[in-house]
């Protein structure tokens, strides 16, 4: 028996120094429960990766990314034998040690969705960096490869990434987690004549060969890995901030995005220097699934924000405030969203303040209300807290307008009660104190305790501010936004309704997107078909370029089986992926049971041309399966 023993310990070591895809002790499954962050299979408290080099080809062929990542790492106890990564869909070629070449043994564990398979290294004697010879496959999750069809021009392919919130992984092995903060540098090739770009120092020169050299010396989480590849353009418009964009969206989105460098200048005097160098702006082909992503020095931007009249500039608002809110600090899980998005939302609308003036940014506080109101109706009350860390939800759950609204008016809150000269030293305090660090809610609530409860113990109960964060709904304390102008349209509809105005008297020369929206949403939701030809023919709504506005009328076409309007959205839902835009119009068909067929019609058509992740929310709405349709 001793000597059978003895076998197995040598023929054990045998092979964890083999050079593929070995048995290693399995520690992955056995913390499932005790895992830091729930969304995440990476032992980071442990070991945590530290800088990453990426060295990768743009095959647009086979829709992959080829070549390897060299993970530098600081191990947190000494004793650690290995380090866990998180991986979805990857196809791991050799993992070594990189200053040798040694092959070091290795796990890939069988998937667990949607977390995706744990990678387990085995980590050098030497603590030397590894290297992972890896590609991704077409299902990346985190990548999206459009054809030439489906982009601008129609002449060269495209790709871009979404790397929030855990996809990340099915792109680079990594620890996919908000918790875990890095820098990188890069080197990718892509076909001679496209450029690269990624969420780094980017170079306004296009390289005739096709290679393309990045570094990001700030550390960053995961989801804040970014890379596009496309024929993309480029045009230098203030000091930090340049275009790049397809040739036809360059000058549109010059003249839409010209306020940026205000918007910085007003967020520096608010919160301190902007910390990240450039400020540039990809403008991505519209099947894009969100308004923009904050990737640090180069934030995504949706197309369908290009309204010809700056009324929609508030997204680049809230991307850029990501620079503070979220890129600076960051939620260390993603159940504590809201110390993302609810503090960008608060600064997105200090920064339209100051910019476009106070009306407009009440006008978007009163719409935000008004849309959250509606979303919280339907949500379950666990799901209404801003911090949902003690219920089970997965990672694409917590991105709601809890997390962004919620957040905002929480903070709104605090500011009027304390004053805000007071709450912006506050913030100011807080920026600096945590830079380039992820913290949790309790984390923020002792601080908050600390540097102004303490102060201002009768303004800012703590039972108060307990309620706020790990409450549902809406506190009783809530600042109501109220703007004169929403008034105005509302006596104007209903001088319209009683007979007293016809809609042609009623003056809409210079009303602004938010108005507009106001207005649509202030209709009663049953017209009959005449009411809605009579709208229609008055303001030519079914003809709209104004993406938002035409999203609220062709949800109330929807709703009111308005068929003059049926080709327009079926060129809406054809040619543009913001889920925001196109997930309600979906629900509304399928609540109808006459527009069932063509809610699904249209789909089947458009589904080739969606991101995955609005395949993903779209998919279960329409009843969808890739055999049946």
């Amino acid at each position: 028996m001793r000597l059978l023993a003895f076998c197995f310990v040598v023929l054990l070591s045998a092979c964890h120094s083999l050079p593929k895809n070995n048995h290693v002790p399995n520690a992955i499954n056995d913390r499932t429960l005790t895992r830091p962050d729930p969304h995440s299979m990476a032992n980071f408290e442990d070991v945590v990766i530290t800088h990453l080099s990426l060295e990768l080809k743009t095959d647009f062929d086979d829709k992959e990314l080829k070549g390897q990542v060299i993970i530098q790492y600081k191990k947190l106890k000494p004793e650690t034998e290995y380090m866990v990564l998180d991986t979805r869909d990857l196809k791991i070629r050799r993992v070594s040690a990189a200053d040798s070449n040694q092959s070091l043994s290795w796990k890939l564990a069988s998937s667990q969705p949607p977390l995706g398979s744990a990678l387990q290294i085995k980590l050098p004697e030497n603590s030397a960096p590894i290297k992972i010879d890896y590609q991704s496959r077409p299902q990346a999750t985190g990548l999206q490869w459009l054809t030439p069809l489906q982009t601008a021009t129609g002449k060269h392919p495209f790709l871009f990434s979404q790397s929030q919130a855990i996809h990340a992984r099915s792109w680079i092995p990594l620890q996919d987690t908000p918790a875990v903060r890095f820098t990188y540098q890069a080197q990718i090739e892509v076909p001679k004549g496209l450029r690269a770009v990624m969420s780094a120092k980017n170079s306004p020169e296009l390289n005739p060969e096709g290679v393309y050299s990045f570094d990001m010396p700030q550390p960053i989480p995961s989801y804040l890995m970014a890379i596009a590849v496309g024929d993309l353009a480029y045009k230098k418009i203030s000091e930090h901030v340049a275009i790049f964009a397809e040739q036809p969206f360059l000058e549109p989105a010059a003249y839409e995005f010209a306020k940026t460098e205000d918007m910085i200048e007003a967020t520096e005097e608010l919160y301190g220097d902007y910390q990240w160098g450039d400020y540039d702006l990809l403008v991505l082909p519209p099947s894009f699934p969100f308004g923009g992503m904050e990737n640090p020095r180069l934030s995504f931007i949706t197309p369908t924000v290009i309204a010809g009249d700056r009324s929609l500039d508030s997204l680049i608002a809230h991307e850029l405030a990501h620079s503070w809110s979220g890129n600076l600090v960051t939620n260390a899980r993603w159940c504590d969203l809201w110390l993302n998005e609810g503090f960008t939302s608060y600064i997105e609308a200090r920064i339209t303040e100051k910019v476009h003036g106070q009306e407009r940014m009440i006008m978007e506080a009163a719409l935000n209300l008004q849309g959250l109101q509606k979303e919280m109706a339907d949500l379950p009350e666990a799901e209404q807290r801003l911090s949902t860390c003690e219920v089970e939800l997965d990672s694409e759950d917590v991105f709601s307008g809890v997390a962004y609204d919620k957040g905002r008016f929480f903070l709104e809150w605090m500011e009027k009660q304390v004053g805000r000269a007071e709450f912006d030293a506050f913030l100011n305090q807080y920026f600096a104190d945590f830079a380039f660090q992820s913290i949790t809610s309790s984390q923020f609530l002792t601080y908050l305790q600390d540097n102004l409860i303490s102060k201002y113990p009768q303004k800012l109960p703590l039972e108060t501010v307990k309620e706020w964060i790990y409450g549902p709904g809406l506190p009783d304390v809530l600042y109501v936004p109220v703007t004169d102008r929403f008034e105005v349209i509302n006596d104007r509809i209903s001088a319209w309704q009683t007979g007293r105005l016809r809609l042609d008297e009623i003056k809409t020369e210079d009303w602004t997107t938010q108005e507009w929206l106001h207005f649509l949403r202030a209709l009663p939701e049953s017209l009959d078909q005449k009411t809605m030809q009579a709208l229609d023919r008055a303001f030519h709504f079914s003809e709209s370029q104004n993406s938002e506005i035409a999203h609220d009328w062709l949800l109330l076409s929807i709703q009111n089986r308005y068929q003059p309007a049926y080709d327009r959205l079926i060129r809406y839902l054809n040619s543009i992926g913001r889920m925001k835009l196109i997930v309600p119009l979906y629900e509304a068909m399928m609540k109808t049971d006459d527009l069932q067929q063509l809610g699904k019609r249209i789909y089947a058509k458009a589904r080739p041309g969606y991101h995955p992740l609005a395949q993903q929310a779209v998919d279960p709405v329409v009843n969808y399966s890739e055999s049946g349709h």
